[in-house]
């Protein structure tokens, strides 16, 4: 059936996908006066492969949107706990001015669908089972608008002057756009299920940088880092991720992995697969900017879709956010201008990107190829965590929490690496 075009579903802005980058624009858009339209593919509520972990960047925007995180279904942590080398070592979240001193925890289950009905609450419309397939392009070869399958499997077209692409890793909006990922950028691989545990209502997010399998009475280190997050309700969110560039990446059976190295958990903690209450499932980690540029004839890359994954640590929700409100920002500036005018503003988008994280995530690049070496990783081990002062540092560095002004020597050292280094 071809496509059809109806004035009463255009708008100022359309947004593809409705996860936490379209949500969190979707709401800052909204907010702003300006007629929101977002297009989800699939129907909440709808699973999503994640650790479920927001650090405090995340709950900083929540804060941001006004979102009650008072209620139940929300789960507060303290900060870090890292295990390797023989050692455990609690890091509390940093204490500054910019960021909370606490984590939260949700999941993925009914935390997108939180963000998207707190989006309409302020006033943007969205609508769910509707597969957006294409760009439509005017006569300047300007993206005007979007073609989507509805749940009946009609197209229909949407159109408005500005489109942000929020459709995450695969991003098939921007491939119609011509604009592929960069091999040169880090990319990792997770798994993640959840287990009924009494270990459920910690107050800590658990990072194992080293993986054993004992399961077959030998002790083998098992490639990548794992975590075990509380989610209070019973379970426990465990996963495991491998980089790119670990020889074990896309050769090695994860699920597999998964198991052996909850197999070989001191059995109280109940991580047995009669204790499994959902499926063993998997996504990529797009991270370090591994799709250029942001911005492109009318359309803005946000979040996943532009690759926006942290390389120290894994972390996408958060910058998914920032990234939403910052691309909301420029478009609601960008509308108020017309013709050339309005093409600088949104010209500002990318570099907006790079001031905030380029630096930083070049020197995440440089931290993954480190990480990759084994003998690395395993003296980093043996000598960092039993020095606490060192493992604070790195904790705002891996998280990238700090004050840009008026902080500690650890602080202005970040900062300072972070401009330094080139954009990414």
């Amino acid at each position: 059936m071809s496509a059809q075009s109806s004035t009463d579903r255009d708008a100022d802005v359309l947004v593809i996908g409705a996860g936490p980058a379209g949500a969190t624009a979707a709401f800052h858009l909204a907010q702003s006066g300006l007629s929101t339209l977002v297009l989800e593919k699939t129907q909440f509520p709808r699973e999503k492969v994640c650790g479920d972990g927001l650090t405090p960047r995340a709950v900083k925007q929540l804060l941001a949107m006004g979102v009650p995180t008072d209620t139940e279904g929300w789960l507060k942590h303290k900060g870090l706990r890292i295990v390797g080398g023989g050692h455990t070592l609690e890091l509390p979240w940093p204490e500054l001015g910019s960021y909370p001193d606490y984590g939260l925890i949700r999941t993925r289950m009914d935390f997108d669908e939180t963000l998207a009905r707190h989006a309409q609450k302020a006033g943007a419309r969205l609508l769910e089972q509707t597969n957006v397939t294409g760009p439509v392009f005017d006569k300047n070869n300007r993206v005007a608008g979007v073609v989507a399958k509805q749940a009946d499997r009609s197209e229909v077209t949407y159109k408005a002057p500005i489109v942000l692409v929020c459709d995450g890793n695969s991003s098939r909006f921007s491939l119609e756009l011509g604009l592929h990922k960069r091999e040169d950028r880090p990319m990792g691989v997770a798994v993640r299920t959840y287990y009924k545990s009494p270990r459920h209502n910690e107050d800590w997010l658990e990072s194992w940088l080293e993986l054993w399998d004992t399961s077959r009475g030998e002790r083998k280190l098992l490639p990548g880092y794992g975590w075990i997050f509380p989610v209070g309700d019973g379970t426990c969110n465990i996963g495991l991720g491998v980089l790119n560039n670990s020889c074990a990446f896309g050769k090695t059976d994860y699920r597999a992995m998964l198991k052996a190295w909850m197999a070989s958990c001191p059995p109280e903690w109940g991580f047995t697969e009669e204790n499994r209450t959902g499926q063993i499932l998997g996504a990529a980690l797009p991270m370090g900017f591994n799709r250029q540029p942001h911005y492109t004839r009318g359309a803005l890359l946000v979040g996943d879709a532009g690759g926006m994954v942290n390389p120290f640590n894994g972390e996408g929700i958060a910058y998914a956010m920032e990234s939403g409100a910052m691309a909301a920002e420029v478009v609601v500036q960008a509308l108020g201008r017309t013709g050339a005018q309005r093409e600088r503003v949104l010209e500002t988008y990318p570099s907006a990107l790079q001031d905030a994280w380029g630096g930083y995530y070049t020197l995440g690049r440089v931290f993954v190829k480190m990480i990759g070496n084994p003998q690395f990783m395993s003296f980093a081990t043996k000598h960092g965590l039993p020095r606490p002062a060192l493992m604070r540092f790195t904790l705002k560095l891996l998280a990238n929490l700090t004050d840009p002004k008026g902080g500690d020597a650890s602080d202005r050292v970040i900062n300072a690496l972070s401009k330094l280094a080139p954009s990414a």
